[in-house]
């Protein structure tokens, strides 16, 4: 409880939340609860992508992340162009005025250090940017948990995410390909943890019992166009992950399987339509998830999934359902290996058909086997994060530092 003199511990959580992006949300989420639980007198809002979706869902405040609201359309005409180049001016004071109101600043998991899809720097690595300065300026501490990371080649992003890290108070990654890439691009990561990402501490919804015979098969889709180095090839990558999976549906519903098709984006809506118009059968049914929660209550129900975003992979993983990874990144390569199903995977932007299915088919063989390792690792995820917050509340809480004097303004 906090005493009649005492300040509650002002927080802040910062990124694209609310955005669309139910990963994104489904970390946010793991560390309200983790706040609500362990911290209940602090005082909760956020700077983010979508504050009206974070405050009708989540019941918190919110600012929103840009001053210019055309921030994640492109500008042609001189006049967006001026204005975006405003907002960035614009949100340097925004964005220290706001740090300067919290004792602690947290980046819930996301992959903020990474440029694994499209990203450009002026974009989220330059709020980040803005994010940690800030803090080491007005001395808020900043955390970055669990976050994703990947080695940068565009030298304006490399830098500006390479200082953000630096410029952070507390740092965990999600795996350890994250931390490397880190200390490559060069971070001291020597006092830097790895822990499961964050949606591991979700509540877990219980797996329905596997049918006797082959059963549903949930496929988490994509919008999928390759990643920041890819630009010059995005639609042919686009084509073959959606040629090769429109084909192995067809497959599927022509062996009598029932395919539900699941998104993790609102950008994915589209590739859904694209399956559903190539494969005209009452067999592929889509669901309209609108959180984790959802996707793993579809997912429990599976006797297996295919999935290509990482949170969707990890809603499968979480319910115990073999599942098997379209990776387009290192992450998900290690998440899977991570959980002991690091054979079950096979690259998004060169899907064999074929290949897969061979592969679908090796996963559905040692189903019973791989769902107790799963239960296992399950377990050892849950502890590792109880662990982390652990180390949270003593390195962003620490006793009787809730209150101090006013911060003069930026």
């Amino acid at each position: 409880m906090t005493s009649a003199d005492e300040t509650p511990v002002r927080v802040g959580v910062f990124g694209l939340l609310g955005s669309g992006n139910l990963g994104n949300d489904g970390s946010l989420e793991a560390v309200l609860g983790y706040l609500r639980s362990e911290h209940p007198e602090a005082v909760v809002d956020a700077l983010c992508g979508g504050p009206e979706a974070v405050t009708t869902r989540f019941g918190i405040p919110a600012t929103r992340l840009h001053w210019y609201r055309g921030e994640y359309r492109t500008a042609s005409r001189a006049g967006a162009v001026a204005a975006k180049g405003l907002g960035k001016l614009v949100d340097v004071y925004r964005t220290a005025a706001w740090v300067r109101r919290h004792d602690v600043v947290i980046v819930p998991g996301m992959g903020v250090l990474e440029a694994t899809l499209p990203l450009r720097p002026w974009g989220f690595p330059y709020s980040l940017f803005l994010l940690c300065a800030s803090g080491r300026l007005l001395r808020t501490r900043v955390a970055l948990v669990s976050v994703g990371a990947a080695e940068i080649g565009n030298r304006p992003t490399r830098a500006l995410v390479r200082w953000s890290a630096r410029l952070a108070a507390y740092r965990s990654y999600r795996d350890a390909p994250s931390r490397d890439a880190m200390r490559a691009m060069g971070v001291d990561t020597a006092r830097d943890e790895v822990y499961p990402d964050l949606a591991f501490a979700l509540p877990t919804p219980r797996a329905s019992a596997p049918s006797g015979s082959p059963g549903l098969v949930c496929l988490g889709v994509m919008d999928f166009h390759g990643g920041n180095d890819d630009r010059t090839r995005a639609e042919e990558i686009h084509r073959r992950y959606l040629d090769g999976t429109i084909r192995f549906v067809r497959t599927l519903v022509e062996e009598g399987r029932p395919v539900r098709l699941l998104t993790g984006d609102t950008c994915d809506e589209s590739v859904v339509a694209a399956i559903l118009d190539a494969v005209d059968s009452p067999l592929v049914t889509a669901a309209e998830p609108a959180s984790l929660a959802d996707l793993m209550n579809e997912m429990a129900a599976a006797d297996t999934v295919v999935a290509v975003r990482y949170h969707n992979l990890i809603c499968a993983l979480k319910t115990g359902t073999p599942v098997l990874a379209l990776c387009y990144a290192a992450k998900s390569d290690a998440l899977m290996d991570r959980m002991g199903l690091g054979a079950y995977c096979h690259s998004a932007r060169e899907v064999d058909a074929d290949r897969l299915l061979e592969q679908f088919q090796d996963l559905e063989k040692h189903a019973p086997e791989l769902r107790q390792t799963l239960t296992e690792r399950n377990r050892f995820a849950a502890q590792q994060l109880a662990h982390q917050f652990t180390a949270l509340t003593t390195t962003l809480f620490p006793a009787n530092d809730h209150a101090h004097p006013p911060r003069k303004a930026p």
